[in-house]
């Protein structure tokens, strides 16, 4: 448990990931009671700790864990058995044949352009909120990467016009990202290079309450993240017929299984289009 929770401690600079880590330790500690030895690490081990993730439940009593979160855990859990046997700790993998969980499909929400318009207009608690948000909506740019975006950063040529050159804080990938005019118009003035663009631009549950709240002021009440405005980029890329391939290279995406999940919604709608015309016959 000891080695778990030191690997779990080293997935510090990324937060999505470390959480998982964390959470998959906690749910380790419930099966385990807080005790397991490598010596006790056999085939039955790994597939009875899977089993009880099946029945796992969330921090909320009587919600189980969602098909992606069983799916993360379990696939932790793997990932620190293959590291033991790098570390010489343990001589064979025991969870090496175990197949893990099948990966969800996530719900990606997305604003549609006119509700992007209405959000546009409608005034927000914390305006460099607003501002990141619309920002990131405008060019696809993840959160992380907004919250850590100087002003040297933001550049202008006449080969590539208005982009962003910048290191991807998620894969580490260096990325140079074409924007539009009007996502560069929307942050002002600019500041010395090194100077953040979004001062004071924080990730808590008051910031996520302000920016719901900023939603429902616009008349939009579904459950509205910042990191939806990156699915809203994507989204309205492809409706406007930008080719998938594109749109990849734009979020900054190694594989492109990962942008056909949005292909996949604008497909829906298509289908959800098509059946909204009936006839009384």
């Amino acid at each position: 448990m000891d080695y778990i929770k030191k690997l779990a401690d080293k997935k510090q600079d990324s937060s999505g990931n470390h959480g998982n880590w964390i959470s998959m330790y906690k749910h380790l500690v419930k099966y385990t009671n807080g005790h397991l030895l490598f010596e006790n690490l056999d085939r039955d081990f790994v597939e009875g700790f899977k089993d009880y993730l099946v029945g796992a439940e969330t921090k909320s009593e009587g919600v189980k864990l969602s098909q992606n979160s069983k799916y993360s855990y379990f696939n932790k859990f793997k990932a620190a058995l293959k590291q033991a046997v790098r570390d010489r700790i343990l001589p064979t993998n025991p969870g090496e044949d175990v197949d893990g969980f099948k990966q969800g499909e996530p719900q990606r929400e997305y604003l549609s352009l006119e509700e992007l318009k209405a959000v546009a207009k409608t005034e927000c608690e914390i305006p460099v909120m607003k501002t990141a948000f619309l920002f990131s909506a405008l060019t696809g740019l993840r959160w992380s990467d907004c919250q850590k975006l100087v002003w040297s950063e933001i550049q202008f040529s006449n080969e590539l016009g208005n982009h962003i050159r910048f290191i991807q804080k998620k894969t580490k990938g260096a990325e140079t990202l074409p924007i539009s005019e009007q996502a560069v118009g929307l942050l002002g003035e600019r500041s010395e290079t090194d100077e953040r663009v979004f001062v004071n631009l924080r990730y808590s549950a008051w910031y996520n309450l302000k920016l719901q709240q900023w939603m429902m002021a616009a008349g939009i009440h579904r459950t509205i993240t910042f990191h939806c405005a990156r699915h809203t980029y994507a989204t309205l890329q492809l409706a406007a017929g930008t080719d998938i391939y594109t749109v990849s290279k734009l979020l900054g995406h190694r594989e492109l299984r990962t942008t056909q999940i949005y292909a996949k919604v604008i497909d829906s709608k298509k289908i959800e289009a098509a059946n909204k015309i009936k006839l009384d016959l």
